[in-house]
Formats: structure tokens, C-alpha cells, sequence
């Protein structure tokens, strides 16, 4: 976490599904100014714009403003604390572990890191942010000891290629905690 985060109030998200929900849109704004989390119902937020409404964070985010100190997640309508957050989210997302160890990495490292759904991938990273450039990376997350075939490396290359972003395959050791990025280029001959 930066020092500039640091001066956001601590808040409550109350959790549900596979999102965290902060009530407060004073913090919410104030995170959603740090790239955490997006105010409801809003489909393109501008990130210079206060909104009046609550924010929506993803699991990740919410583990990881948790884990920093800023929020504490409502679970079952208590107050939870971030080991039961995280196994509440590892029991709701496929692959949590092996993909917040990547969102906490890239995040420390400066990125600012998003859904890469509809890009076909884990997540979307930004050097700046949404808002003001277009993403330039696209991440698929795998764990060291499973298997990945060609074909999904195509897959995953010929989309991120037709959106012209860079395929990062992370790969994650969840004993060590240890990632290898992998970046495909593509490049004509």
C-alpha cells in the first residue's frame, strides 16, 4: 500500500457473492480515486468524478485493502477478519489463492489491476489506470503444478492480440508464493 492510501478512514464492506459492497461513498470515492473498487451501477465511471452512491469492490480488492488496513468485511452480517475473508472468497472464486497472490504482487509492484473478463482473461492491468489508457497487459493466472494446453495459450493470445494487449501468463507457486511471469508477443515475419 502507498503512503497516499494510507490517509483513507477504515470502512466496513459488507460481503456478498463474490463482491464487497462499501456503503460509505465518502471512502468509497476516496478508494475508487486509488482504483479500488467502482461506484454501483455505473457503467463507465470517469475517475476524476465524485459519485454519490455505494461502490462495489471485487473480492481481491477487498482482501487486499483488508489485509492493509482499510477495510474490515461484514460476513454473514458480522464483522469478519481477513483470514475469513479469505476463505470465504477461496470457497466462492475458483483459483482465489493462486490469483490474489498475483493481484497483491502486481499491485505492490504500482499496477493497477482489474477484471480481465471480458478480455478473456484473470485480469486486466493498467500502468496508469482506467479512465486513461486503454490496458496494456491482459493476465492469465495458472498454478506451477497444473497443466495448460496449447490450445488455451492460443486462445488467449489470438484475444489479447486482437485487442492489442500484451498476454501475460503468470505462473504461481502457492507454497513459496513465488510467480514467473511469462510475456507473449506477437510479431510478424
Amino acid at each position: 500500500m502507498d503512503s497516499t492510501t494510507q490517509n483513507i478512514e477504515k470502512t466496513h464492506a459488507i460481503v456478498l457473492g463474490t463482491k464487497a459492497i462499501i456503503l460509505d461513498y465518502n471512502v468509497g470515492n476516496k478508494l475508487f480515486r486509488y482504483f479500488f473498487g467502482k461506484p454501483f451501477a455505473v457503467p463507465k465511471p470517469k475517475p476524476d468524478k465524485e459519485y454519490p452512491g455505494p461502490f462495489i469492490l471485487s473480492l481481491y480488492e477487498a482482501l487486499y485493502l483488508c489485509r492493509n488496513g482499510i477495510l474490515t468485511p461484514i460476513i454473514n452480517g458480522r464483522e469478519a477478519q481477513c483470514n475469513d475473508l479469505e476463505e470465504y472468497a477461496c470457497n466462492t472464486v475458483p483459483e482465489f489463492k493462486a490469483k490474489y497472490i498475483v493481484y497483491e504482487d502486481l499491485r505492490k509492484k504500482g499496477y493497477i489491476v482489474r477484471s480481465g473478463l471480458k478480455f478473456g482473461a484473470d485480469f486486466a492491468v493498467y500502468e496508469v489506470g482506467p479512465g486513461y489508457e486503454h490496458a496494456p497487459y491482459v493476465v492469465l493466472v495458472v498454478r506451477i503444478d497444473s497443466t495448460l494446453d496449447p490450445i488455451s495459450i492460443v486462445r488467449i493470445g489470438r484475444v489479447s492480440h486482437s485487442v492489442r494487449k500484451k498476454t501475460v501468463l503468470a505462473i504461481v507457486d502457492l507454497s513459496s508464493k513465488n510467480i514467473n511471469y511469462l510475456v507473449f508477443k506477437w510479431v510478424r515475419i
